[in-house]
């Protein structure tokens, strides 16, 4: 298997690291207080930065502002979202849950939502591909 790195980058000088290999070890702590240090995180309603990615899967950490949105138009994957702070709110055409700190949801593939941020939210997003 080749490893697969992020490049370094001028907003994310410290962004050379593995996202692909046998094996990664993820630092959730450090990825947290890396996203709340960056500019992008004070300019804009969102930050997030992918943890892991492979041919089938993917792991973002994702920090939300309140009131910031996500949507699809195109849900064709399956995915979890696992809150580690704060709340978020699901909205989809079967139903609408509150998933606060510790809790997590699965959304099967091809089911519009929006997650809104109900106070300032952190959480890792899983997509299967």
């Amino acid at each position: 298997m080749e490893e697969k790195h992020n490049e370094s980058t001028i907003n994310r000088p410290e962004g050379d690291r593995p996202v692909d290999a046998p094996v990664v070890k993820i630092d959730i702590s450090d990825f947290i207080r890396r996203i709340k240090k960056e500019k992008a995180w004070d300019k804009n309603d969102r930050n997030a930065i992918t943890v892991f990615k492979s041919d089938k899967m993917s792991i973002i950490l994702v920090a939300l502002h309140k009131k910031a949105e996500m949507t699809t138009e195109r849900p064709e994957n399956i995915f979890s979202l696992q809150v580690i702070d704060g709340k978020v709110k699901l909205h989809t055409t079967v139903k609408t849950i509150d998933v606060k700190e510790d809790e997590m949801f699965v959304l099967h593939a091809n089911i519009t939502y929006k997650i809104e941020a109900v106070k300032k939210s952190i959480f890792l997003l899983t997509v299967v591909e």
